[in-house]
């Protein structure tokens, strides 16, 4: 089976569950600023290591990342339950993601995909603080209770109630829950995002009056961080919602163009008075022996000047057809727009449930439909 290709900066580094684990280059940054921020405490825990206080750093920050692995790796296996596939899990300098491939098709699926992420990273934080009851003093101590401490952290706030987090898919399974719809409960979500990212700004500032300390540039630095991922990322979700929303009008069958297939060697000339004399829209080709080769390419067709058509095979402007551009006469909605970019073309031939082709479907078209929105019903 052929591997997936991934953005540059992106390692590969195994797979669990059939799912391929990847590392951002990002994280290294990540790695490093733990090593640098935790090097005190591990002098101090540990004194005389030198330079090896940062290696220190650099080990817990593998560790740490480890438990974000579990936290991912949780909603995985649920998806992968609910009989959604998941492509990949990533991890990169604000933790982690799953990238699952389509959508759940219940908001009861929602809920428990989102939560059990949140709720893996507690129950290692809580783990982790029971074994520190037991830990001697030392690195290992260090190690353990700042695993409880990030953990327990972790697994809170991704239940705060805004997308991209987890507590936003919650939020968002309980309005869908409630409403019905899904697209009102992403944006709902979404807003929570929004204001999430709008209070994550105001952080620094409310920790300096609860403790008394000034925040540092470092503070600042990292909130506007956090804020611009949770201000993108509900952003995101609510322009893929108003896409989603739009999906119904997605129907291949009325969006088809009338065929008329016809020999590969006769003149565009004759292939073109064909398909006028019975209205067609698009073009089919077949071999000798009557069986489908390719489908006329509506854009090469006008770009051969009108002199030559008459001398011109019509093969000449057809794209030989592949795996994948045959697509059933009723797919629609998500499933077709998935169709059409796995496999580009600008037509795509449409076949009944018994092989007789229906019609051609043109990209153009499909754009131009997903432009204008739902459907207001048939025309006769």
């Amino acid at each position: 089976m052929e591997r997936a290709t991934y953005p540059p900066g992106t390692l590969r580094i195994g797979s669990i569950a059939g799912v391929d684990v990847l590392v951002r280059s990002s994280w290294l940054l990540v790695a490093l600023l733990i090593a640098f921020l935790l090097a005190p405490r591990v002098e101090q825990v540990q004194p005389g290591l030198g330079a090896l206080k940062y290696v220190a750093g650099i080990a817990f920050a593998v560790l740490l990342y480890l438990s974000v692995l579990l936290h991912e790796m949780a909603h995985a296996v649920v998806a992968q339950r609910y009989g959604l596939g998941v492509k990949s899990i990533s991890l990169h300098f604000l933790g982690g993601a799953t990238e699952i491939d389509s959508e759940t098709r219940r908001p009861g699926q929602e809920f428990t995909i989102a939560v059990v992420g949140p709720l893996t990273s507690i129950a290692v934080g809580l783990l982790a603080l029971a074994l520190l009851t037991v830990t001697p003093d030392g690195l290992l101590r260090l190690a353990v209770g700042g695993l409880a401490g990030a953990n327990l952290v972790i697994g809170v706030l991704n239940l705060v109630p805004g997308l991209p987090l987890d507590g936003g898919r919650v939020l968002k399974s309980l309005v869908w829950k409630i409403t019905h719809n899904v697209h009102r409960g992403t944006i709902v979500a979404a807003w929570g995002g929004r204001v999430a990212a709008v209070m994550v700004l105001g952080w620094p500032l409310l920790v300096s009056r609860m403790t008394g300390n000034a925040p540092d540039v470092f503070d600042y630095l990292m909130a506007c961080i956090i804020a611009a991922f949770l201000w993108s990322g509900a952003t995101a979700s609510m322009v893929n919602a108003r896409i989603r929303r739009r999906l119904p009008a997605l129907q291949a069958r009325p969006l088809a163009r009338r065929v008329v297939a016809v020999p590969n060697g006769v003149p565009i000339t004759e292939a073109v008075r064909r398909a006028q004399d019975i209205g067609a829209g698009a073009i089919v080709v077949h071999a000798g022996d009557d069986r489908l080769s390719g489908v006329v390419s509506e854009t090469a067709l006008l770009a051969t000047p009108e002199e030559r058509r008459a001398w011109v095979p019509v093969s000449s402007v057809t794209r030989t057809i592949e795996q994948g551009m045959v697509l059933g006469a009723d797919i629609a909605g998500e499933d077709l727009l998935k169709a059409m970019s796995s496999t580009p073309a600008e037509e795509y031939v449409l076949v009944e449930t018994d092989g007789t082709i229906f019609g051609v479907l043109a990209t153009a078209d499909v754009d131009r439909a997903f432009a204008e929105g739902p459907a207001k019903g048939p025309t006769k």
